[in-house]
């Protein structure tokens, strides 16, 4: 699953960056790398915002597409 995927508060852990060098690079500079837990705060059409460590980061389309995630269960 991808992280464009995922419906408002949805948390998820990021299992894989797809793409090289650039697009990794970018979203280490934004804290997210793989293994990093997220919240979607939106997702309806345009950038993907979501909720890392307290703060908020929007990623675009594309970029959110290439984020591959693994979906957490909130009890």
């Amino acid at each position: 699953m991808v992280l464009s995927n995922l419906k408002p508060e949805d948390q998820a852990r990021i299992v894989a960056v797809e793409g090289g060098r650039g697009i990794r690079q970018k979203l280490l500079l934004r804290g997210i790398s793989e293994g990093s837990t997220v919240r979607v705060v939106s997702s309806d059409g345009g950038p993907v915002v979501v909720e890392l460590d307290g703060g908020m980061i929007a990623i675009g389309e594309g970029m959110a597409q290439r984020i591959r995630v693994q979906r957490i269960a909130v009890s």
